[in-house]
C-alpha cells in the first residue's frame, strides 16, 4: 500500500484477532498487505500466519517497525493497557498512526490521543458498526474522530474494511458509534416487544413481520434482528454483554456533557435485567428472551 505522502510500502501492525478482528485482518492480508499481527490469545491470531502475516507474542514488538497500527480491542481499558502498560506507545516510531478501532468511551479517545500525540504518535479513534457479517464481506461503517489529514492518510486502509466517514475531532468517532448503539439497542428492544406484543394477541409473529415491511416502521433492525427473533436464532454475532457496555458508556457520556437521556436509561435497564438472567453470551437481539420471559412467553 501506498499514499501520495508516502511512496514506500507501509508496514502495517494489527492489534486484536477476534470476532471482527481476525476478518478485518484477513482481508488487508488478501489485498496484498504482508501485517504483524499480535493477539492476547496467539492462537487466534495463528490462521493469519499462513495468508502472510507474522505473529507476534508481545504486542510491542509487532508494532516496532509500524507506520500504521490497527487495533480493535475489547474496550477502554484493554486499549489502554495494551498501549501504555503492555509499551505499544513506547514501541512505535514518532510519525506512525494508531487507528484505535474498538467501542471506547470519547473522553478515553481523546486521552489517548493526547498522550499519543506527546510522543509524536498521531491517533485516530475510528469504531465499526456492521458486526461479524460486515466485516467478513468489507461492508463496515467507520465512524472516524480526529484530524482531517490523518484520516486521509488511513483512508487506503478504511476502504478495505468498508465505508469511513470523518465526524469530526477526537472522540467524535466514539460518540458517533454510542449515538448509532442507543439506536440499535432501543429499536432491538422496540422491535421485540412489538413482535411479541402482536404474538401474545393471537397473531403468527412472522406475518407480522411480512406485513409491516416496506411500511414506516421498516428498518434493518426489523428485517435482520427481528428475522433473529421470529426464528429464536440467538447466536451471538454482536453480544448482548456487549450492547449493555456501549448503552453505559452512553449514559457515562450523557452525564460528562450534561444530557438527559431517559430512553437509553430505561434499555440500559432491561439490557441489564437480561444479563442478570444468564443472557450475556447471548445476540444481542437475545434482549427478546428478557421481554418474552416478562410476559411468560418463553
Amino acid at each position: 500500500m501506498t499514499t501520495a505522502r508516502d511512496s514506500q510500502p507501509l508496514t502495517i501492525a494489527f492489534l486484536g484477532t477476534g470476532a471482527m478482528g481476525l476478518p478485518m485482518a484477513r482481508r488487508l492480508c488478501a489485498a496484498g498487505h504482508a501485517l504483524q499481527v499480535w493477539n492476547r490469545s496467539i492462537d487466534k491470531a495463528a490462521p493469519l500466519a499462513t495468508l502472510g502475516a507474522t505473529v507476534h507474542s508481545e504486542a510491542r514488538h509487532a508494532v516496532a517497525d509500524a507506520d500504521i497500527v490497527v487495533a480493535i480491542l475489547e474496550n477502554g481499558a484493554v486499549v489502554e493497557n495494551v498501549l501504555f502498560a503492555q509499551g505499544v506507545a513506547a514501541a512505535m516510531k514518532p510519525g506512525s498512526l494508531f487507528i484505535d478501532m474498538a467501542s471506547i468511551k470519547p473522553r478515553e479517545a481523546r486521552d489517548h490521543a493526547a498522550r499519543l500525540g506527546a510522543s509524536h504518535v498521531a491517533h485516530l479513534d475510528a469504531p465499526v458498526s456492521g458486526g461479524t457479517g460486515g466485516a467478513e464481506a468489507g461492508t463496515l461503517v467507520i465512524m472516524v474522530g480526529g484530524k482531517a489529514s490523518e484520516f486521509e492518510r488511513a483512508l487506503p486502509i478504511f476502504q478495505v474494511f468498508g465505508r469511513a466517514t470523518h465526524v469530526g475531532s477526537h472522540g467524535a468517532g466514539q460518540l458517533t458509534k454510542l449515538a448509532n448503539q442507543m439506536i440499535v439497542g432501543i429499536t432491538i428492544g422496540a422491535v421485540a416487544e412489538a413482535l411479541l406484543f402482536a404474538t401474545k394477541g393471537g397473531a403468527d409473529m412472522a406475518k407480522v413481520k411480512e406485513a409491516i415491511t416496506g411500511g414506516f416502521a421498516d428498518s434493518r433492525i426489523l428485517q435482520v434482528h427481528g428475522q433473529r427473533m421470529v426464528e429464536r436464532d440467538f447466536a451471538a454475532r454482536a453480544r448482548l454483554s456487549i450492547q449493555l457496555k456501549d448503552m453505559r458508556n452512553a449514559l457515562a457520556t450523557a452525564e460528562e456533557i450534561g444530557f438527559e437521556a431517559p430512553i437509553t436509561q430505561l434499555f440500559e435497564q432491561l439490557y441489564a435485567d437480561g444479563v442478570e438472567h444468564g443472557l450475556t453470551d447471548l445476540d444481542h437481539s437475545g434482549l427478546f428472551v428478557e421481554l418474552a420471559s416478562r410476559n411468560g412467553m418463553n
